[in-house]
């Protein structure tokens, strides 16, 4: 990758938001505002290869963006709260109090009581940390075409019913911080693919976001929580796949671990519990440390974890949720409870959910039924596009 190849995509992981959030203020239509940052970093490619990377490159995008949304303002003859001319670039502390930076101002812009919130997350993703509707999808069990209807007909709705960029009285962030904390955690989540390098900036950026909660918000548990559970999965990353195939957590060498991650993920978890709210992140970061226990001699404590994830199913239930309880019953010897989880899900929720059948193979060996065995792992084979993940499935069928 060349010098503006790496300038161009340093600055869409560290801008675009900020941009957005930016011209979005000014004009009140997202989807204007995501365009028109788009336009800028597509000039970037052109001019910067041809006249060098600019000594600033946000001021220079955000000059290209601002007169992209005013072209497109004009051409629209649209009617603005704030008109074309009057697109300045002012000053950071003019617009926001100091502490909060663009993209978590626009996070919870994408929380607004008026927005569906089965939206909220999707939305953030797209739109603050600039990740594709297809990744969204694949994140959220939907259609890549179903998940672009959804954020268009969003962002139309936010124009049309005229929802501002006006940060929320922080006795209102409550309500709204779980959307935030799920866009972070998913950001993370699509970053962090079992095979090759997956999208370390997206990581880098989400684990930035959940640190800078903690410091905004170092009253509020869940931040805490997200924190470490972000900390203690990324302290596993480099043990997951060993001779380009997958590793299980349970056969991970241990030394691989990173112990300052882990370290940093226990504090985290420390201060989360000491403020006696629980909650989803508290629960899965406490589930993350149970395993990570294991670098310290201790052996993985499969009974508390069924209890942390019957916790978790009870406030905050999900198809992830309850395939990593299923995967734990299976592993303390609830073989039935475990199979009776995976049939109460929807079928059309999990047909072509590769970790269902992933653990329908896990619930058929326990169960010694071989043929059940051999199609749920067929089935995930066929479902899995990771080559390291791809190889350690073939090995198990």
């Amino acid at each position: 990758m060349d010098r503006v190849d790496e300038a161009l995509e340093q600055a869409y992981r560290q801008l675009f938001g900020r941009l957005v959030g930016w011209l979005f203020r000014r004009t009140g239509d997202l989807q204007l505002a995501e365009d028109a940052v788009a336009d800028a970093f597509a000039s970037a490619v052109v001019a910067w290869r041809g006249k060098g990377i600019p000594d600033s490159p946000e001021a220079w995008l955000r000059v290209a963006a601002r007169n992209s949304a005013m072209s497109a303002l004009r051409r629209a003859a649209r009617s603005v709260t704030v008109a074309p001319e009057d697109l300045e670039l002012i000053p950071e502390d003019d617009v926001q109090p100091r502490e909060l930076d663009d993209r978590l101002g626009l996070m919870l812009v994408c929380t607004h009581p008026a927005i569906d919130e089965r939206m909220h997350a999707p939305l953030m993703l797209q739109a603050v940390l600039g990740v594709d509707a297809a990744r969204i999808a694949s994140a959220f069990l939907v259609s890549p075409a179903t998940m672009g209807q959804r954020l268009s007909r969003t962002k139309t709705k936010i124009r049309d019913a005229g929802i501002r960029f006006a940060l929320p009285p922080r006795e209102q962030l409550t309500p709204r911080l779980d959307a935030v904390l799920q866009a972070v955690y998913g950001a993370y989540g699509i970053g962090d693919t079992v095979g090759g390098d997956g999208d370390a900036d997206l990581r880098a950026e989400a684990l930035r976001l959940s640190t800078l909660l903690t410091e905004l918000l170092p009253d509020q548990a869940e931040t805490w929580g997200l924190l470490a559970l972000i900390l203690h999965t990324r302290s596993r990353r480099t043990a997951r796949v060993a001779h380009g195939a997958f590793v299980p957590l349970a056969q991970q060498d241990t030394a691989l671990w990173s112990k300052p991650d882990r370290g940093r993920a226990d504090a985290a978890l420390r201060r989360a519990a000491a403020l006696g709210q629980i909650g989803r992140f508290q629960l899965e970061a406490a589930i993350s440390a149970i395993h990570s226990s294991r670098a310290d001699g201790h052996d993985t404590d499969w009974d508390t974890i069924v209890v942390l994830y019957r916790g978790l199913l009870r406030i905050a239930p999900s198809v992830g949720a309850t395939l990593g309880a299923a995967a734990a019953l299976i592993e303390a010897g609830e073989t039935t409870e475990a199979a009776a989880l995976l049939d109460a899900l929807a079928p059309e929720a999990v047909r072509d959910h590769q970790p269902y059948w992933i653990c329908r193979a896990q619930v058929a060996q326990a169960s010694n039924d071989d043929a059940a065995a051999h199609a749920a792992f067929d089935r995930a084979i066929g479902l899995t596009s990771d080559p390291a993940l791809r190889r350690y499935l073939l090995s198990r069928r």
